[in-house]
């Protein structure tokens, strides 16, 4: 990981340095806690010597009224140190949480690459959670030292042999503990990694459920998803045998070192070293000590699964940008020309391409690759191997990327709707779909005619995903969407596959009237589209093969005839 890139261990650190006050707070109130509950057995002890040994009402009295206070302290501060815990890990995975949509919306990009969307939304969830817990963890850790720190002197000044054992045995106890939590760190993250497969592969799968059962292809979909899902089963139990592994032998070495204490105890109150209150008070602090040591344990396990959540996470927050430089910002006034200068990249070969500014372009393709690289280097989703790419005569390179996707808008064809309602999937303001701009675009697109034929018309909600609609009233709305921002550039990519023969039509003379004086890319083969284009550029293995208007091209070009007509 090069130099300023984010490590598990930084991701970690902020996380916790983040939460300092509250983690601060907390461990205040738990130390407090902790300090109150190793006084009970001390406390005990000192009944039954002064009270109860001596049978004396009043001593009995006020010692249990001390007790009682005790117990008050001991329970409002645990109350509100563990709230301060809670909220800070919470807070904790929020604040990564929102790191991590940040890299992932960043307009450089990179952060999606080779990662299923369903992989990313598990680090953003999971793995977040499991970093924040870190905090109650560390909280917790904090809390059992100091209780057992007051153990260990309680019994220093009741038995400095079961003073001494407890200090120098919690150590070794502790170092035991974190060599048995390395292979739980190990498994935990192949865990995480193969839920995160699973989780991406689902999300995959669920998107393109009704193109699968188009192709009748649900039976490979599912056996796909089972093998992954197996995957992820397997280093789910591994970890799960690891965890149990670990907690079953640290509770072991717990529990043995508990009974050593009461053992020596037991024989020092025998040859009269200790009296009966001292015994009560020693056996009582070592029954205390097994929670603080159950706590380590716990926090063991917690801080082997945060550091492997962490390095998954720092891995999304240190990718590579794919694409790099470009600090100029977009001037205010964009006209909209865009030239492709001798562009190869994917499938385009040394692509020399004028788009007019304020011109209606159609671009059909012989190969689909020659599209998706074409949009990818229009909406700089990635540069060029080689060649340039202009705006308004200024290479993309130069130009601020946030500020060049407000200029030059790229609607993909497959593109996401929200769940909401179907004016808020179109207005960026989530209106009712009744301002000019939205129903000009929504008419354009004739998405106005899906809205008339739904329950609630532009206010009915759309599903996840916009599930609830047809695939072509899905086009229709992406396209509104598109329109309704009226960027200075727009490329639409097949816009109206899933439209009939009528409504494409009549979306091809909506989109030429709305875009009139405008520069407007169309990459598509549907000759509905390109019939209304001022000019259409035809590009065949990856190059320019004719330019002209679709009727011209559709008389003399017979590569581009059997492309678009066949």
């Amino acid at each position: 990981m090069g130099s300023g890139e984010p490590s598990g261990r930084d991701v970690l650190a902020r996380s916790v340095r983040g939460q300092g006050r509250r983690l601060a707070l907390g461990s205040t109130l738990g130390c407090v806690h902790q300090l109150g509950e190793a006084l009970v057995p001390v406390l005990i002890g000192v009944v039954v010597d002064q009270a109860v040994a001596g049978q004396d009402a009043g001593r009995l009295a006020l010692w249990l009224a001390v007790l009682a206070v005790l117990y008050v302290c001991l329970s409002w501060s645990f109350r509100l140190g563990a709230r301060a815990g809670e909220r800070g890990a919470e807070e904790a995975a929020h604040t990564l949480r929102l790191a991590i949509v940040h890299r992932v919306l960043d307009p450089r990009g990179g952060a999606e690459e080779d990662r299923l969307s369903g992989e990313l939304a598990n680090v953003a969830t999971e793995d977040a959670k499991r970093v924040g817990a870190v905090t109650m963890a560390l909280m917790s850790g904090i809390w059992a030292v100091a209780g057992i720190t007051v153990s260990a002197l309680a019994l220093l000044l009741t038995s400095v042999p079961l003073g001494l054992i407890v200090l120098l045995g919690t150590p070794v106890l502790l170092w035991l503990g974190h060599l048995l939590s390395k292979p739980l760190e190990r498994r935990s993250e192949a865990e995480q990694d193969r839920a995160a497969g699973a989780a991406g592969v689902a999300a995959d799968l669920v998107a393109g459920l009704r193109v699968l059962k188009g192709l009748g292809a649900q039976r490979a979909a599912v056996e796909r998803y089972r093998r992954t899902s197996r995957i992820s089963l397997a280093a789910t139990l591994r970890a799960a045998r690891a965890e149990a592994w670990q907690t079953g032998l640290v509770l072991a070495l717990t529990g043995g070192f508990i009974a050593l204490i009461a053992w020596i105890g037991g024989r020092l109150a025998l040859d009269g070293s200790l009296t009966l209150g001292q015994l009560v008070s020693a056996v009582g602090l070592a029954l205390f000590l097994l929670g603080p040591l159950e706590t380590f344990a716990w926090v063991n396990t917690e801080l082997a699964q945060g550091r492997a959540s962490a390095a998954r996470i720092a891995e999304v927050l240190a990718a590579g940008p794919a694409v790099v430089g470009g600090e100029e910002p977009v001037p205010d006034v964009v006209h909209g020309r865009m030239r492709l200068r001798s562009v190869r990249f994917g499938g385009l070969e040394g692509v020399d391409l004028d788009l007019p500014a304020g011109r209606l372009t159609g671009i059909a393709v012989t190969d689909p690759a020659c599209a998706e690289a074409l949009l990818s280097c229009l909406g700089r989703d990635a540069d060029p191997e080689s060649g340039s790419v202009e705006l308004d005569g200024v290479p993309l390179t130069r130009l601020d990327p946030a500020g060049l996707r407000a200029a030059v808008l790229v609607a993909a064809h497959d593109a996401a709707l929200f769940e909401g309602s179907l004016a808020a999937n179109v207005s960026p303001d989530g209106g009712d779909g009744q301002d000019t701009r939205t129903d000009r675009a929504m008419a354009a697109a004739d998405a106005d005619e899906v809205a008339r034929s739904l329950p609630e018309g532009a206010r009915t909600g759309v599903g996840e995903g916009g599930r609830s609609l047809s695939g072509g009233q899905r086009q229709r709305v992406l396209l509104a969407r598109a329109l309704r921002a009226e960027p200075p550039v727009l490329v639409v990519h097949d816009p109206t596959t899933a439209v009939d023969a009528v409504t494409e039509a009549r979306i091809a003379e909506g989109l030429r009237e709305i875009r009139r004086g405008r520069t407007t890319v169309v990459v598509t083969n549907s000759p509905a589209l390109l019939a209304v284009t001022d000019r259409v550029v035809f590009l065949d293995g990856g190059r320019v093969g004719a330019e002209g208007t679709h009727a011209e091209l559709a008389l003399t070009h017979e590569t581009y005839r059997t492309a678009v007509l066949a």
